[in-house]
């Protein structure tokens, strides 16, 4: 044979191979936590499963408690009796009362949003209210929002509320665990994230709007389980962070009518088996990760830092992470992580939501029966 044809049988014989797989534009290298540094304030403690935080304008932090309670934590560390007027929530599993997001008005409309678990025909699924807050409660409570269709079971229901910057909310949710598959559906709403006005109607521009079969709220799809989201300040775009299996949590960045994969393309394992799912770690027309964890952090709230007290940090994310015992800070360039620090291990503790204060300090809320509030500052403030 000659060589010219030598050349050109290995040239066909390469070209029948599969194409080598190819990863998100970085796993994260594990890196090993940074102690000290920080000086932690107990702001207040006894909450019971705090899952969300929230900043009032005149500086008191409302959190929520996944039993279904309502607080208020004063700025004198004072916890308030829980609120009236909270929708019934199903506490059971990773359900309950999750997260609270308030109106960027609240100054003139006192609104506050709540999502939770609701129960209803079929099961139980991942809903958003809103109401007027008071001094003792919620009034005038809407449900804006309702994941459908309700299904059995406990698992994965989200859900983070986000105020865009054109007046529109997003609402992340999970798969519901069991259902994993209907992430894939655009009949389902399980494993989306959704994009609605704030007074509950559909955003005449979402993606799919006006297709048979499609539900209209649907901006992204093709999620797990996402537990963290906020807008970059600097892009107005939205970022996410979900849980993935065993070895596949993600960083994203949703953009409209987009699919992340979920449960087709994953760098994830069953837990327990460790057994591959779906089609292995790239498909066309499904969209890879920023970012990712093997091991996993099991990634709880997402914020952007946007105070001065932590020289150097501005705009980075920040991530709280439970299997972690973590708060995890990376820093963006151009859209991809150059760099994942870790801190506050020495806490031993699940942190479940991470926000920035008015006064530039980080505020963390630990996730445990006897849950705390907790504020970080540089050694030296």
């Amino acid at each position: 044979m000659s060589r010219k044809l030598k050349i050109v049988v290995a040239l066909a014989t390469l070209a029948c191979q599969p194409a080598p797989a190819q990863g998100p534009q970085q796993k994260s290298p594990q890196p090993e936590p940074i102690a000290g540094g920080f000086r932690i304030d107990t702001v207040a403690g006894g909450l019971v499963n705090p899952w969300g935080l929230a900043q009032l304008p005149d500086g008191r932090w409302i959190v929520t408690e996944k039993p279904g309670r309502l607080r208020i934590v004063g700025k004198d560390g004072t916890l308030s009796q829980p609120l009236t007027g909270v929708p019934a929530v199903v506490d059971r599993g990773q359900g309950g009362l999750l997260d609270v997001g308030v109106d960027p008005q609240f100054a003139t409309n006192r609104t506050i949003y709540l999502s939770y678990s609701e129960a209803g025909e079929g099961g139980v699924g991942t809903s958003v209210a809103r109401g007027q807050l008071t001094e003792m409660g919620l009034e005038g409570v809407t449900v804006i929002y309702q994941q459908g269709p309700k299904l059995a079971g406990a698992g994965h229901f989200g859900s983070r509320i986000v105020f865009a910057p054109d007046g529109t909310l997003f609402i992340t949710q999970g798969d519901r665990q069991q259902y994993r598959d209907s992430a894939q559906s655009l009949a389902a709403g399980q494993g989306k994230v959704v994009r609605i006005n704030k007074d509950g109607t559909i955003p005449k521009d979402n993606p799919f709007v006006g297709r048979a079969g499609v539900r209209p709220e649907i901006y992204s799809y093709g999620h797990r389980n996402v537990q963290g989201a906020a807008i970059n300040p600097v892009t107005g775009r939205l970022w996410t962070i979900e849980h993935g299996p065993n070895g596949g949590d993600e960083l994203n960045h949703p953009e409209a009518g987009k699919n992340y994969g979920w449960p087709v393309i994953t760098y994830g394992r069953e837990y327990g088996t460790g057994i591959k799912i779906g089609e292995g770690f790239v498909k066309d027309g499904m969209e890879q990760p920023v970012y990712y964890w093997d091991p996993v952090i099991a990634p709880g709230g997402l914020t952007f830092y946007t105070g001065d007290a932590f020289p150097g940090w501005k705009n980075n994310v920040l991530i709280g992470g439970m299997r972690a015992n973590a708060l995890v800070r990376l820093v963006l360039e151009n859209g991809t992580v150059v760099k994942e620090e870790r801190y506050l291990n020495e806490l031993k503790a699940r942190i479940r939501d991470v926000q920035v204060g008015a006064d530039g300090f980080i505020y963390v809320v630990t996730d445990a029966p006897d849950g705390k509030l907790l504020r970080v500052r540089p050694a030296a403030r």
